[in-house]
């Protein structure tokens, strides 16, 4: 009998797709990434058409040693690492350290972790996508050069371990600039204008708002207009002008995007980004569900599209035929209206199985498993549903020749929202209006009046950063996460009560990029990268220009800032911890630890040299 090998990235995978697979089959891991630039080189041959040098990640040999033992056994070796271009670039590599034969390796993908999908896959096996490496080669170069060539800059003009990163420098200047916006945000006055009427033959008040005169909508700026509106108001005689009714629809929503699930799962469930992607991970590649076994439960979690495969939608609409009727069933689903390039290589975020409801799997899941699953298919199944339909109504009050208004709205077919609700749904239907004719007789008991002030831009929260990453078209799905916890590693950025600020370190390390690398820098320049990142996954342009076109302009920019930029000495920071030995208050040491930082005391006694320094 024939022996086939399959290589996953995770081990998690090998337990889920064993059970799929006959005895014939072996899966094994690769544990993500195996070969990648050397840590203590550049690594990038410049000289030479800007070849790569890749070297076996340390502590992967003994992997790979068992990997191309099973290489040996197998006259067919399946390739399954992630469906994109880190997993196709992940596939190539492993051919080359495995040193697998052309004629029997085989790049398969699937988007899901079920039977039938890895069983399609099989029947479907093809070359590895040169394009796809290539293009994600030319991303991890651009990367490295920008790290490789500035981080050390920094070291020099500010203090060691900061780093720079091509996408973590723009992202790092957006929240710098939002900060120099509130900073400058110098806030207008105006007022607002209530009237509580008693209504003829109801004990319910009426509250109605100050819109304007007949012919435009006027803004109250000062206290002076307001005294002048409210003594021309109170002499005057309240009566009904004009009833509106009509009706309106609620769009079912689009399901999950990466960027949109981070959005909405930090929104309701106040996970952080990375939060989320690690909970979707182990989502995607199997929970052990009792009575079933491992099971991938939601489709690939990162993608930038709402498209879903026709099977799974064919599957949704009879669920919800069944379980809620056919007039719950939307006729066509939303589509993304985008002017930006979607990849569109696997479907949006889904359950694998909508039959799989959030209640029947709940007792295998974890609390925070459990809530990002529900999340994922309340919004899918949502989404294939119909729109929900209000009533509307909108009255019209004249004040001599001043008008205020009032508005509701009832829920007259309910939809997509009797399953799935994003905290945006209208309040509670005033049903007060629904008396009002003409002929009511209204009376003014009091006119309330206050002030405001306009409010500055909000700072950035991880969930507004990512939606304005994904609007700029900087990073893809796949990089939100890992980059805003870079900041927040490296102290550029702190976050309190949801919200993103720049600390005094990322403030220093922001200016000296935004004045040696304004290129590096500029949202334009990064969101044109990456568009040409995406014409080299097309084939329409040569990965090594792409490098070779940066590199230059770079290499340049570090030479000049070496000569011109002054040093910046940033005091350390004095904690109110006291030194036992000494009596001194210990200073905090940050970017001594390549990702992470540390003020506890009990790490005093454990790792001094490292934490601490009197």
């Amino acid at each position: 009998m024939a022996k086939y090998l399959v290589i996953v990235e995770s081990p998690t995978k090998v337990k889920t797709i064993k059970k799929f697979l006959g005895a014939n089959y072996t899966v094994a891991a690769s544990n993500g990434h195996v070969r990648d630039f050397p840590k203590s080189q550049f690594g990038i041959d410049v000289e030479h058409d800007f070849e790569p040098k890749y070297i076996t990640i340390r502590g992967k040999g003994e992997l790979l040693a068992g990997l191309r033992k099973e290489v040996k056994k197998a006259d067919k070796v399946y390739l399954a690492t992630d469906p994109d271009r880190e997993g196709e670039a992940i596939s190539w590599h492993l051919s080359h350290a495995l040193k697998l034969d052309d004629k029997k390796v085989y790049r398969i993908t699937f988007n899901e972790i079920t039977k039938n999908a890895v069983k399609a896959s099989l029947k479907s096996p093809r070359a590895i996508d040169m394009d796809l490496v290539d293009a994600q080669q030319a991303r991890r170069m651009l990367d490295r050069m920008v790290g490789y060539k500035i981080s050390p800059l920094l070291w020099q003009k500010v203090k060691r371990g900061l780093s720079a990163g091509r996408v973590q420098s723009v992202v790092l200047r957006l929240i710098g600039d939002r900060e120099d916006e509130i900073n400058a945000f110098i806030p207008d006055e105006y007022w607002s204008l209530d009237a509580h009427l008693k209504v003829s033959g109801e004990r319910k008040m009426l509250e109605a708002k100050f819109y304007g005169t007949e012919e435009e909508k006027v803004t109250i700026h000062s206290r002076t207009e307001m005294e002048k509106i409210r003594g021309e108001v109170e002499k005057e005689e309240f009566l009904v002008k004009e009833i509106k009714t009509g009706e309106r629809s609620r769009k079912a929503p689009l399901p999950f995007t990466t960027s949109t699930l981070q959005q909405e799962a930090a929104k309701v469930l106040n996970f952080s980004t990375q939060k989320t992607m690690r909970i979707a991970q182990q989502l995607y590649e199997g929970i052990d569900i009792k009575g079933n076994g491992t099971v991938g439960l939601i489709t690939y979690l990162r993608t930038d599209s709402t498209r879903i495969a026709e099977e799974a939608d064919v599957a949704a609409r009879e669920y919800i035929r069944q379980e809620y009727g056919e007039e719950y069933v939307s006729e066509s689903p939303q589509k993304k209206a985008s002017g930006q390039k979607i990849q569109d290589a696997h479907e949006a975020i889904r359950p694998s199985d909508i039959t799989r409801t959030p209640v029947f799997v709940k007792e295998s899941l974890s609390r925070d498993q459990f809530r990002l699953y529900q999340l994922i298919w309340k919004r899918f199944t949502a989404s294939r549903m119909e729109n929900a339909k209000y009533e509307t109504t909108s009255i019209k009050i004249a004040a001599g020749k001043y008008i205020f208004t009032v508005a509701t709205s009832r829920v007259l077919f309910e939809g997509f929202l009797s399953v799935y609700t994003d905290g945006e749904e209208d309040g509670k239907a005033n049903t007060l209006l629904g008396k009002i004719t003409k002929d009511t007789q209204l009376s003014l008991s009091e006119l309330e009046e206050k002030q405001h002030f306009t409010q500055p831009p909000a700072h950035y929260t991880e969930a507004s950063l990512v939606k304005t990453l994904e609007e700029l078209g900087i990073g893809r799905p796949s990089t939100y996460a890992p980059t805003i916890t870079t900041l927040l590693n490296r102290r550029y950025v702190t976050k309190e009560s949801k919200n993103l600020y720049m600390t005094e370190l990322g403030e220093v390390v922001n200016n000296i990029m935004k004045e040696a690398f304004p290129s590096i820098v500029d949202v334009n320049f990064t969101a044109n990268m990456e568009s040409l990142l995406d014409m080299v996954e097309e084939g329409k342009v040569n990965w090594k220009t792409v490098v070779s076109n940066f590199y230059p302009d770079l290499d340049e920019a570090v030479q000049n800032a070496e000569k011109e930029l002054e040093e910046v000495k940033i005091e350390d920071e004095v904690t109110d911890v006291v030194c036992e030995q000494c009596g001194r208050n210990m200073v905090v040491k940050y970017g001594l630890m390549e990702s992470s930082w540390h003020v506890l005391v009990s790490l005093n006694a454990a790792i001094p040299s490292l934490i601490w320094k009197k």
